[in-house]
């Protein structure tokens, strides 16, 4: 098997990517007022075997592939598509009826041009949890709603 050749290039700055430089699309449905997304995480349950005379050490083997579920929050605006899809979910499952799935897609765009640098579609997704703003006299804070969405994978792109 040949060495592994790695390039390095001095003097090559190489920037991490900011994170406030989020949007969030759903289907046609574009929010770019997003403040905060959190919960994209992929975890391997792992099943451990105890071998009968083996004392060493127990085998270990990879489970269930559990997905998070992603969070967003924003600043509470006018504009209540996302709130509308919830509703339509909520209604949908009171009535017994189907529930609709649709893609999100969280899209992190370069600081200088905007371009879209990393893409994380949450496949099958469906709100799970809505949360609307709290409100306190004596605290000029923004109004904050929070969305939860449960997906089934996430495809990055």
């Amino acid at each position: 098997m040949p060495a592994r050749r790695f390039e390095t290039r001095t003097a090559e700055r190489v920037d991490p990517f900011a994170t406030f430089k989020f949007v969030v699309e759903v289907e046609n449905i574009v929010g770019a007022e997003f403040t905060e997304c959190s919960g994209l995480d992929v975890t391997v349950d792992v099943f451990e075997y105890q071998e009968g005379g083996l004392n060493e050490y127990s085998h270990k083997l990879p489970g269930k592939i559990k997905y998070s579920n992603v969070t967003l929050k924003r600043g509470f605006a006018t504009r209540n598509e996302l709130y509308k899809w919830y509703e339509e979910m909520k209604n949908n499952l009171l009535a017994g009826e189907k529930v609709t799935f649709r893609t999100v897609a969280i899209i992190l765009r370069s600081t200088a041009n905007h371009d879209e640098i990393m893409r994380w579609d949450l496949n099958e997704a469906f709100p799970v949890k809505w949360v609307g703003p709290a409100f306190k006299v004596g605290e000029a804070a923004i109004a904050v709603e929070t969305l939860e969405f449960a997906h089934h994978g996430i495809i990055l792109a």
